[in-house]
């Protein structure tokens, strides 16, 4: 008598995603073919309209039946004043709705047959078809073999059509079979309907399962499972904030105290149940013979009775419902109880009479079935003929398409292949071109080197023929000597294009010597290197500080009254190696300063090194000569700046 309840639970079907926001026309793309009429944009915009309400719909499964109301009549109020609404399935849709919740069913039922598709056997037509077959289904009555076959073949064509409403006709067949007593058959439905539900993990869906679950556990008898998923139903929705759910729970919950024969909380919580309906007015009769037989169960037949009789008389005021023996079936229990035979035995005959008329009618769903299942297979044979006949025009086909697949992949080998040849010619004319081109620039540096060498040379043999002239006998040979090694040195460097600093530091070391020789007392000089840079590691141009180092001692400690200071120092600045020549002679004369084309030899020389060894790839590299700033500063100082090179 409490495994009835699950009625109610099937008619509501489980709540889906919830919509933020109300579902408006969409606006086409601006960019639209040519081609298209106006009529074929009318019918673009009304497909994505009409989808997006069909998303609207799927997610009342996740609402609480007020939340879906308000949504539905807001709908119906918008779609109202559109002028084409006659026109607009989803404004009969939504109307019909309405009119169900104002128990209109009759009105409700003509609105869902106004809705009209844009093709046949689409979206909406099989919306249309759900809510009809489930409007019939309302009231728990027998499902005859007529409305069972309108729901396999509405199923069959949603399957077809792999349409998102699919899992709703899943689940108006388990409750077709739970309402004929099936209830095999009806707990195999649901399992199919949970496993294609888009929104099974859901907690109102997951709600749904468990109070499936109880229900199993009931009729196994099974009070701790029942306890169980009563328990897990009724904080799920709680969660989800269900108060419809949350009520249904006591109801389930009163089914476990009547089976422990805690007859007392079970007529509580089913007070609790009925109160909820009666206060939201959404009574149904099971809700009366659930309330009745708590009251027989607790030994107040008086109060049976009048459920039962009320349950009675509510079933009679719904026509499209069949009647069901259960009202009777309690009030024989009842007017027993209070020792009323005359009646029981009324209560006993109308029972029987609903009971065989309901067997006809099961007896009638099963031949229906019988046969509907003799025309699947012979459908079945039909189509095994013609997919036998198609074979070998499959076979055929591949075959052709395989020739002309193998064809086409041949030629496209030999065209890739002539393609690949092609670009591979090219890329060695290229690559030709760019070793010629790297060969000259080697030799423009290795030139400009050369040049810088025999520079270096002349001036210090200049200098030795200063000592010569000068009668320094002694002085001229040890000047020679040194020259000699320094310029081995130099030689050997002339066939590098890169050099460790320490070996650029230990030739101008020797250099400096050799100056010191020529100009004794003259001037005195410090090399100074940064910490970090590493004097084994990086490298520079051999010859690039030189020529600097060699104007500050001739021009710059040239007629000047005091003792010259040198100073060559080695950084790190901005990720680049920074050299600077630093003295304190008398600086760069106005009329070097001015006259521009009178730049020295070597200068010119090391600025073309420069580029083709820096600047010409890309990288940052300049040197400055300028006189140092302030009122009492004198003498110049030069700044070379390359990238850090390292082994």
């Amino acid at each position: 008598m409490y495994d009835k309840p699950i009625l109610s639970l099937m008619n509501t079907c489980a709540r889906t995603l919830i919509i933020l926001s109300t579902i408006c026309f969409l606006i086409l793309p601006a960019c639209r073919n040519k081609e298209n009429t106006p009529d074929v944009e009318h019918q673009m915009v009304k497909k994505t309209a009409f989808r997006d309400n069909l998303s609207l719909i799927l997610s009342f499964d996740t609402l609480s039946t007020e939340a879906i109301k308000k949504i539905i009549y807001q709908q119906d109020s918008l779609l109202d004043k559109d002028p084409d609404k006659e026109s607009n399935p989803y404004y009969h849709y939504f109307h019909a709705r309405k009119y169900v919740f104002e128990k209109k069913r009759d009105s409700a039922l003509i609105a869902y047959q106004k809705m009209k598709g844009l093709n046949p056997n689409d979206d909406i037509e099989l919306l249309k078809t759900y809510r009809i077959l489930n409007h019939k289904m309302v009231g728990g009555s027998m499902v005859e073999s007529a409305l069972m076959s309108q729901i396999f073949a509405a199923l069959k064509i949603s399957e077809q059509a792999h349409s998102r409403l699919t899992y709703s006709f899943y689940d108006l067949l388990a409750q077709a079979y739970f309402q004929n007593n099936n209830e095999k058959k009806s707990i195999e439905y649901a399992a199919i309907y949970f496993k294609h539900h888009p929104f099974n993990n859901h907690p109102v869906i997951k709600q749904r399962y468990f109070d499936i679950s109880f229900l199993l556990a009931s009729r196994l008898g099974d009070f701790k499972k029942m306890t169980y998923y009563n328990a897990q139903a009724r904080r799920l929705a709680a969660q989800v904030g269900d108060s419809l759910a949350i009520a249904r729970t006591y109801d389930n919950e009163a089914q476990i105290y009547s089976r422990q024969s805690q007859t007392v909380k079970a007529l509580a919580c089913s007070k609790i149940y009925f109160n909820y309906l009666k206060k939201n007015n959404n009574l149904n009769g099971i809700a009366y013979n659930n309330l009745a037989t708590a009251f027989s169960q607790n030994h107040e037949p008086d109060s049976a009775i009048k459920y039962y009789q009320a349950g009675i008389a509510f079933e009679k005021r719904d026509a499209s419902a069949r009647q069901k023996d259960i009202y009777y079936n309690g009030l024989i229990e009842a007017y027993k109880m209070k020792g009323d035979f005359a009646h029981a035995l009324q209560a006993a005959d109308s029972a029987y009479t609903i009971e065989l008329r309901n067997f006809k009618a099961v007896e009638a769903v099963k031949v229906a079935e019988i046969h509907e299942k003799y025309e699947a297979e012979k459908k079945d044979r039909n189509i095994a003929e013609l997919n036998n006949r198609n074979k070998l025009n499959e076979t055929i086909i591949k075959q052709q398409r395989l020739t002309i697949f193998l064809t086409l992949l041949v030629f496209l080998g030999v065209v890739s292949f002539f393609y690949i040849f092609y670009r591979q010619q090219r890329l060695r004319e290229k690559n030709k071109l760019l070793k010629s081109e790297n060969q000259r620039l080697n030799v423009e540096q290795k030139m400009l080197q050369a040049q810088l060498n025999p520079h270096f040379i002349f001036n210090a043999i200049a200098n030795l023929q200063s000592l010569v002239a000068s009668g320094h006998v002694e002085e001229s040979v040890s000047y020679l000597r040194s020259f000699s090694g320094l310029l081995r040195g130099v030689l050997e460097q002339n066939r590098k294009d890169f050099i460790e600093i320490e070996e650029e530091i230990a030739s101008l070391n020797n250099y400096l010597q050799l100056q010191q020789m020529r100009y004794a007392d003259a001037f005195d000089y410090k090399i100074i290197v940064d910490d970090q840079l590493d004097q084994n590691e990086t490298l520079i141009p051999p010859m690039l500080i030189q020529p600097f180092v060699e104007n500050a001692i001739e021009h710059g400690f040239r007629n000047i009254a005091y003792k010259g200071l040198l100073t060559i120092s080695f950084k790190v600045k901005n990720d680049l190696l920074v050299i600077e020549v630093e003295d304190n002679g008398s600086g760069l004369t106005k009329k070097t300063v001015e006259d521009q084309k009178k730049q020295s030899l070597a200068q010119i020389i090391l600025k073309e090194r420069i580029d083709l060894l820096f600047t010409a790839k890309g990288q940052k590299a300049e040197f400055n000569v300028n006189n140092k700033g302030g009122d009492t500063a004198t003498g110049v100082l030069a700044e070379i700046q390359i990238p850090i090179i390292n082994h």
